[in-house]
């Protein structure tokens, strides 16, 4: 079982922050991100929107097959995993409790409209999503109804504080790291250095911190874009030819340089802040942050 979680929150850097980790040598992590293990374990994965199937297909629900992924680990390394849904999914906490009660806990936390727009873009880049931002917003508690998979919950999936308050109860603070997307993105090298530190490994050590994985917007091609984003032959002759470390860093370049990120419309920024207000007032308590910057429209 691993000895650290990184459980969300979703679209606020857990690509990247599963990379930088992997580059430490006293850090054992899975290839696999986002296992969703302890979301889901024991129970049939099964979600019903339009690409859903590749969530529900890489999630792992068996116990033995999930500890497995940490066999490769040596004594002398902490082991974890990056899973950023475990956050969203409240029946998460008591399953982490029940099975690693003494696990360490992350938490990245990135402005909502940002997050929400983000994960919106995500679906768009992958071809998935056929409606505008606003439309998508809309069209939210009719796909959570039909039983859609969580990237397409924009807006809910950016209520953190109702969302963390059952890891608060079941783990004490000293089990618990917890920092914005706004850190990482400023001073990646001092966020590397805290959370080296909150994982009791080596926080001098340098991650290559040149490549940005997991850059989000809109591919300028569309036949571009369904080669990198989309399943296809192509991609997976690639997998199975191409080793994952020359693999992972050539897509994620080819990736930053095919997709343009489009603006937020600003009125719709302004409606989604005022949304928000209530949420980040409770958060802003809830870890003890300051987090006025989140309401600039």
């Amino acid at each position: 079982m691993p000895d650290f979680l990184v459980v969300g929150a979703a679209k606020s850097g857990t690509t990247a922050i599963h990379h930088y980790l992997g580059q430490h040598p006293q850090i054992f992590l899975p290839a696999q991100k986002e296992t969703n293990f302890f979301a889901f374990v024991g129970e049939e994965v099964r979600f019903e929107g339009p690409g859903d199937e590749e969530m529900a297909r890489v999630t792992i629900t068996d116990f033995e097959e999930y500890g497995s992924l940490f066999a490769g680990a040596s004594e002398d390394q902490v082991s974890g995993e990056v899973s950023p849904w475990y956050m969203y999914f409240e029946r998460s906490a008591a399953n982490i409790n029940t099975l690693i009660p003494g696990v360490r806990l992350i938490f990245v936390l990135r402005n909502p409209v940002e997050r929400a727009f983000s994960s919106y873009l995500h679906v768009v880049r992958h071809g998935r999503e056929k409606l505008g931002f606003r439309e998508g917003i809309l069209a939210e508690e009719e796909r959570i109804s039909r039983g859609w998979e969580p990237i397409w919950h924009y807006l809910s999936a950016g209520k953190y504080a109702e969302q963390m308050e059952p890891f608060l109860k079941l783990f004490g603070r000293e089990q618990v790291f917890i920092r914005l997307y706004d850190d990482l993105r400023n001073d990646p090298e001092e966020f590397l250095s805290d959370l080296y530190g909150f994982l009791g490994v080596d926080r001098g050590f340098r991650a290559d911190l040149s490549l940005r994985p997991n850059v989000t917007g809109v591919p300028r091609n569309r036949v571009v874009g369904h080669l990198l984003f989309r399943p296809n032959p192509f991609k997976e002759i690639a997998r199975k030819m191409i080793p994952q470390g020359v693999r992972y860093p050539i897509s994620q370049e080819l990736g930053r340089r095919m997709v343009v990120k489009p603006s937020l419309d600003p009125s719709l920024r302004r409606e989604l802040v005022a949304y928000y207000k209530p949420e980040i007032l409770s958060l802003q308590e809830l870890i003890g942050r300051d987090l006025s910057h989140w309401f600039e429209a």
